[in-house]
């Protein structure tokens, strides 16, 4: 059980840094953001991180499916 919740939450959080760093990229091109950076570049970032975890959610997600 708690793999397929750690499963479905990381498959979520995927989802939601994908569109986050999306919103990012199209509204904030070349604005600071809060210090870290371009507004861009933090948005390639988390849309790379948010793929990768939504790619993890689901390959999780079928490893606990295959084992149940």
């Amino acid at each position: 059980m708690a793999g397929a919740v750690f499963a479905l939450s990381t498959f979520i959080i995927g989802g939601i840094l994908t569109f986050t760093g999306l919103g990012l990229i199209a509204f904030m091109k070349n604005q600071d953001l809060l210090g870290w950076g371009e507004g861009r570049s933090i948005g390639i970032l988390l849309v790379c991180v948010g793929l990768l975890a939504s790619i993890m959610g689901v390959l999780v997600m079928r490893v606990i499916t295959n084992r149940l």
